[in-house]
């Protein structure tokens, strides 16, 4: 194969690829603004609470072992 059928090739190749990327955007459902703002909410608000949960067990278990070591 000479220079110009390998670039032909990577060509082709190229335009193939962005091709079907173009396609798989168009089947992408993208969310409405209302469900983006509450579905972006909802993670928030959940992280917020798991924060606050790892916090206090975190406080507890310090504590906990703080008293451990007084007792030896």
């Amino acid at each position: 194969m000479g220079d110009t059928a390998k670039k032909t090739d990577k060509t082709q190749n190229k335009k193939s690829f962005f091709k079907g990327v173009k396609s798989e955007f168009k089947k992408i459902i993208w969310p409405t603004k209302d469900t983006l703002i509450k579905e972006s909410t909802a993670v928030v608000v959940i992280s917020v609470i798991l924060g606050i949960i790892i916090a206090i067990v975190d406080v507890g278990v310090k504590f906990g072992f703080d008293k451990l070591l007084q007792l030896g």
